[in-house]
C-alpha cells in the first residue's frame, strides 16, 4: 500500500470523492469544472496509482470497489476538515463582500424565502449576489458538498453524511378562497361539495395532499391539478374554488388578492421546513452571516391563528 501513496497524486483525492459521491464520472467532472476526458482521466491516473478498479458499472450507475468504499469516505472527512480550516478563521464584512452566494430553493421555495433572504442579504451586504441554482431534492447533499450550492431550505432530509440542518418551521396545510366564498361550505359537511384545486410539484412531499383527499374519498372533488403553486391564487380569484396550499404561502397570497386562508376541516399531514448547509462550512464566517439571516426571517415564533372572515 506504501508503493500505491507514493504513485499518488493527491490532487486526485477530490476526483476519487466526487465520483463516489455522484456514481457517476461525467457528473463528478461537471461538479470539478473538468471535461468529460479529463475526469476520466484522472480515474484512469487513480486506478494506476491504487492498482484497482475503484468503480465498476453497475444497474444504478458507478459501484466502488471494497477499496473504493474504504478510502473514499476517509478523503472525503479529510479534505472536508481541510476546507473548514482553511475558511473557518476568514473574517466577513458585510458591507464590502462581494460574495457569490447559490442556495437550492423549489419553485414553492422561490416564492416563499428568495424575496425575504434577498431583502434581508442586500440590506447589509449590497454588494453580494444570489443565484437560486434549484437541485432536485435527492441531489441535495451532494450539491452541497462539491459547493454546487451553499445552502438549501425545504423539506430535506439533514440525515446524509456531513450535511448539517436547523429546523426553521412546521408547516401545515390550509384552505385558501376568495373571501366571499361562503362560510358554510368551510365545514366538514360542506368541504365536501367544493371544487378543489391542488398542486401536484413533481417528486415532493406535496403529493401527501391528494392521497389525504383520497383517504377521505374526495379526490373527485378536485377539478384542477396545477402544476406550481404560483397559478393558485389567481385560480381562486376568479373562480368559486378552493385551493389547499402551505400556511406560509397562503399568507403571502392573502396579501396581494382579495383571498381568505382557513383550517382544511380534515386531518391533514404536517411537514419540517428545513435549512441545511455542508458541514465544511460550519464555521465560515460568510457562511455563518448569510444562515442567521435566513434563521431571523423565518425561524417561526408563535402560530398565526387563521382568519375564517
Amino acid at each position: 500500500m506504501r508503493s500505491r501513496f507514493d504513485r499518488l497524486d493527491l490532487n486526485l483525492l477530490r476526483v476519487l470523492v466526487a465520483i463516489d459521491r455522484f456514481r457517476s464520472v461525467t457528473e463528478a467532472g461537471r461538479h470539478l469544472s473538468l471535461s468529460q476526458p479529463a475526469a476520466s482521466n484522472a480515474l484512469a491516473r487513480l486506478r494506476d496509482a491504487f492498482d484497482d478498479p475503484l468503480f465498476v458499472r453497475g444497474a444504478g450507475g458507478l459501484t466502488p470497489t471494497p477499496l473504493a468504499a474504504r478510502i473514499a469516505p476517509l478523503a472525503a472527512g479529510h479534505l472536508e476538515a481541510l476546507e473548514a480550516a482553511l475558511t473557518g478563521s476568514e473574517g466577513f464584512d458585510p458591507a464590502s463582500s462581494t460574495a457569490a452566494w447559490r442556495l437550492s430553493l423549489s419553485d414553492l421555495g422561490e416564492v416563499v424565502f428568495l424575496p425575504a433572504i434577498t431583502d434581508a442579504v442586500l440590506a447589509e451586504a449590497p454588494h453580494t449576489r444570489l443565484t437560486n441554482a434549484a437541485v432536485p431534492v435527492e441531489r441535495v447533499a451532494g450539491a452541497l458538498a462539491s459547493r454546487e450550492v451553499d445552502l438549501a431550505i425545504g423539506i430535506l432530509d439533514p440525515r446524509s453524511r456531513g450535511i448539517k440542518s436547523s429546523l426553521l418551521f412546521r408547516e401545515r396545510y390550509v384552505a385558501m378562497s376568495h373571501r366571499d366564498f361562503p362560510v358554510e361550505l368551510r365545514q366538514r359537511g360542506g368541504f365536501e361539495r367544493v371544487s378543489l384545486v391542488v398542486a401536484s410539484p413533481t417528486a415532493t412531499y406535496h403529493e401527501g395532499i391528494t392521497e389525504t383527499l383520497d383517504r377521505y374519498q374526495l379526490a373527485d372533488r378536485i377539478v384542477v391539478r396545477a402544476k406550481h403553486y404560483a397559478a393558485m391564487p389567481d385560480l381562486v380569484n376568479n373562480a368559486p374554488l378552493v385551493a389547499i396550499v402551505p400556511h406560509v404561502f397562503g399568507a403571502i397570497a392573502c396579501q396581494r388578492l382579495p383571498l381568505v386562508m382557513w383550517p382544511v376541516p380534515l386531518k391533514m399531514p404536517t411537514f419540517d421546513i428545513r435549512m441545511v448547509w455542508h458541514g465544511a462550512t460550519d464555521n465560515d464566517a460568510a457562511q455563518i452571516w448569510l444562515r442567521e439571516r435566513v434563521l431571523r426571517r423565518f425561524r417561526r415564533r408563535r402560530a398565526v391563528a387563521l382568519s375564517t372572515e
